[in-house]
């Protein structure tokens, strides 16, 4: 296993194609655990949480496919490379600068060593895919069982920092997209139904009101209606039956919003197609872009391609385009490229971001028409 500082955003698993992609983004499986005979992060002293390090380190070298994974001490990694893994999901803050990473080549699994708990895995996918997720987490969980030990009770399950990750371990979730549901005021009956569930529907950029796109000059709304499914608890039953019970969930959200677009290709195509053109022609006209801009242009040109009005480009760019646009993803490539830049703003670095991210996003739509 290599262990180098290096935040490669090239051949990521966000690029890839995936299953009901209409509707789903990305899916993600994720098992904490915790050694035996060590006390939980918070508790922690130094020694120990670098013995803790260096045996999942090692442990990781045991893979079959070991020397596709990289392995570095967050106090070694870059700013950057702190908010790339953030944006990412990998961790919960830009700020944190204790514990390590590994990570395979791709992204697509993820191991954080002393966060919330000594050992969080997770496996990311495009599109709906929790069975390929959970399946490939517990195969490497399998495989470090054979090096490491962990804190578990016959009566609890496996131990964790929170109470409600204990149990199985396992939690879920799916990035969705929700803009005909949003428009028609329909998610918070469906936040409150899957809530009943055992499911958490929060939105996934920007904070506020259910029943909004931003696109639609709602103020405070869920930016471009991206919404996270997510398991409340890992304690509820056995790992098949939480993995059922989240696939159903999924499938209802997919349904609902998929008869939602159906009402609203007869009912408000003429709204959509306003929100959709201008946000396609904020993209092609502008200089700079900035964050939100981006994601709600983003948005709206899904929304236009997946009803109808806009051909020439697939699901999976616009949901890759949902993290190429991301500020510590563009830095990348800004410290890693070449650039030209206007000459008023080669000595401002925040707006050669949102500069590249206007090209970016107007390449990226190059290739799109109406029908």
């Amino acid at each position: 296993m290599a262990k180098k500082n290096n935040s490669a955003v090239s051949d990521a698993w966000y690029t890839s194609p995936g299953a009901s992609q209409d509707v789903v983004v990305s899916s993600c499986s994720t098992l904490r655990r915790n050694l035996a005979n060590f006390p939980f992060p918070a508790k922690l002293h130094e020694s120990e949480a670098d013995r803790i390090q260096s045996i999942m380190f090692d442990a990781f070298n045991f893979l079959p496919d070991a020397a596709e994974y990289q392995a570095v001490s967050l106090e070694r990694l870059d700013d950057v490379g702190r908010k790339i893994m953030h944006e990412r999901s990998i961790l919960d803050s830009t700020q944190a600068t204790k514990g390590g990473i590994i990570m395979r080549n791709d992204g697509r699994i993820a191991c954080t060593i002393n966060t919330d708990d000594h050992v969080v895995m997770s496996s990311y996918k495009s599109g709906l895919g929790l069975d390929e997720t959970t399946r490939s987490i517990y195969d490497i969980d399998c495989e470090l069982q054979k090096h490491v030990q962990y804190a578990a009770s016959y009566d609890f399950g496996y131990l964790n920092n929170f109470v409600l990750n204990s149990g199985s371990g396992l939690s879920l979730y799916s990035v969705i997209h929700l803009p005909a549901c949003s428009l028609l005021q329909e998610v918070g009956n469906l936040a409150q139904k899957l809530s009943e569930e055992g499911f958490d529907l929060r939105t996934r950029y920007g904070s506020g009101g259910f029943d909004n796109v931003s696109g639609y000059g709602s103020r405070g709304s869920a930016l471009g209606a991206y919404y996270r499914v997510a398991t409340k608890s890992s304690a509820g039953g056995t790992e098949v039956e939480q993995l059922a019970s989240m696939n159903a969930a999924i499938q209802e959200v997919i349904k609902a919003e998929l008869s939602a677009r159906k009402k609203c290709r007869s009912a408000r195509v003429t709204e959509i197609a306003n929100y959709t053109y201008r946000s396609l022609a904020l993209a092609k006209s502008s200089f700079f872009i900035n964050l939100k801009e981006s994601v709600d242009i983003i948005s709206g040109v899904k929304f236009g391609a997946d009803i109808g009005i806009l051909n020439g480009i697939e699901s999976s760019e616009l949901h890759a385009l949902l993290y190429r646009v991301q500020d510590g993803h563009l830095e990348y490539v800004l410290n890693t490229g070449k650039f030209k830049f206007e000459k008023d703003i080669q000595d401002n670095k925040a707006k050669q971001i949102e500069r590249l991210r206007a090209l970016i996003l107007q390449e990226s739509f190059e290739g799109i028409e109406k029908p």
